[in-house]
């Protein structure tokens, strides 16, 4: 365990889990807090590198730069290291900088990892340089066996730029190696083609999939979203059928996915069946499909059905277990705006004053929704690609 006083030898497995739970559960400065707390021997190329991992997930570009200097200083750097650097610009639009890093790694004679691989690709791809994407795939091929993830990696790529043909040329190349009980690569498959658009090859996979490995709800979730992306009601509503008969512990995500697709049909009466199924299997309220509800009539505007899903779901809350999240807020907002003479900041705040909302939470959940009134609460849950390493 790592609880209690460790021995010197137990520090370096210990100390760089803790420094990151740290950093997840009170924040980069009590991360710091701890680090600059440790003994000397704990202060090793492990803990420094967690820090440096901290830093630059935060995207605290100075202060994860300063801290790579430290630990060149100390030759505490690694391929894992200069892999944090490069994702952190990535993630801070600066793909530019990191062919710069890969030539550093290469003058040093540091191995150049499949993930150093893949994130120099995708630094090129973002610079709209393809040529030299496949140019590092075939320096790629000379120094490693590839495996499916690099497939799947260059597929991405393709589809982004709408390269269809050579997207599914990786594709085909990603199947070969792909294992039978490999769930995470099929996920990652059918969302990649889904991508090209490509239904016929969504449903083999699925298949293939079924027949070579145990499905979960997860694959099930998967298989829905990506359904809903390609407009595939029928196939879509067959697949959860499929799912709820056998179905061993109900998941309350696909049946949101399915609310979502009707919705997106204008198929309101199918939406509201799946969902009063749905809260009929469910232990708690279903606050996230009340706000696809709220969020699709206000759009159609019709405000009196977005208020009646609104008072519903107000009346299940216990305590502070959820609050109409910023995106309803700024649509409840916005038709207002644009519906009605009245001043629409004033009007909302008369309906979420009448249910006993704080003036203190109002202004600023109104502040946040101005800040970012398009985003559709649930849409990056909804995207497949998100779901490659997230199997529960």
């Amino acid at each position: 365990m790592c609880g209690g006083a460790p021995k010197v030898s137990q520090i370096s497995a210990c100390t760089p889990v803790q420094l990151d739970l740290v950093s997840k559960t009170r924040g980069v400065v009590a991360a710091e807090e701890f680090f600059s707390g440790l003994p000397p021997p704990a202060k090793n190329k492990y803990t420094y590198g967690a820090l440096l991992n901290c830093y630059c997930k935060e995207l605290m570009k100075d202060k994860a730069l300063s801290h790579f200097d430290k630990m060149d200083e100390l030759g505490y750097v690694t391929s894992l290291s200069f892999n944090n650097l490069m994702s952190l610009y990535m993630r801070s639009g600066e793909p530019q900088k990191v062919p710069h890093l890969v030539e550093l790694m290469k003058r040093r004679s540091i191995s150049l990892s499949p993930f150093t691989y893949h994130i120099w690709m995708n630094g090129c791809a973002s610079l709209g340089d393809l040529d030299e994407v496949e140019r590092i795939y075939e320096e790629m091929k000379t120094e490693h066996r590839i495996g499916w993830q690099t497939y799947s990696n260059l597929a991405a790529i393709y589809v982004k730029v709408k390269d269809f043909e050579k997207a599914e040329m990786m594709l085909k190349e990603m199947e070969k190696r792909v294992k039978p009980r490999e769930r995470v690569a099929y996920h990652s498959l059918l969302g990649l083609y889904a991508g090209t658009g490509n239904l016929g090859e969504v449903h083999r996979v699925w298949n293939s999939l079924k027949s070579v490995s145990p499905v979960t709800n997860f694959s099930y979730l998967v298989m829905l979203s990506t359904l809903r992306r390609l407009n595939d009601i029928e196939g879509l509503t067959k697949c959860f059928k499929e799912w709820e008969a056998s179905c061993v512990s109900y998941d309350v995500r696909l049946a949101g996915v399915c609310v979502r697709a009707y919705l997106g049909q204008n198929m309101v009466e199918e939406a509201a069946l799946m969902f009063e199924g749905a809260s009929r299997r469910s232990e708690r309220p279903l606050f996230r499909i009340e706000e696809m509800f709220m969020l699709y009539f206000l759009k159609k505007h019709q405000l009196d059905a977005a208020v009646r899903h609104l008072e519903a779901a107000l009346s299940e809350v216990k305590g502070d277990e959820w609050r109409p999240s910023p995106q309803v807020v700024g649509a409840f907002l916005k038709y207002y705006e644009e519906e009605t003479d009245m001043d629409g900041v004033d009007e909302l705040y008369k309906i979420l004053k009448a249910m006993n909302f704080d003036d203190s939470w109002i202004k600023t959940c109104i502040n946040a929704a101005k800040a970012s009134p398009e985003t559709d609460p649930i849409l990056k849950e909804d995207d497949p690609q998100n779901y490659r390493a997230q199997e529960n």
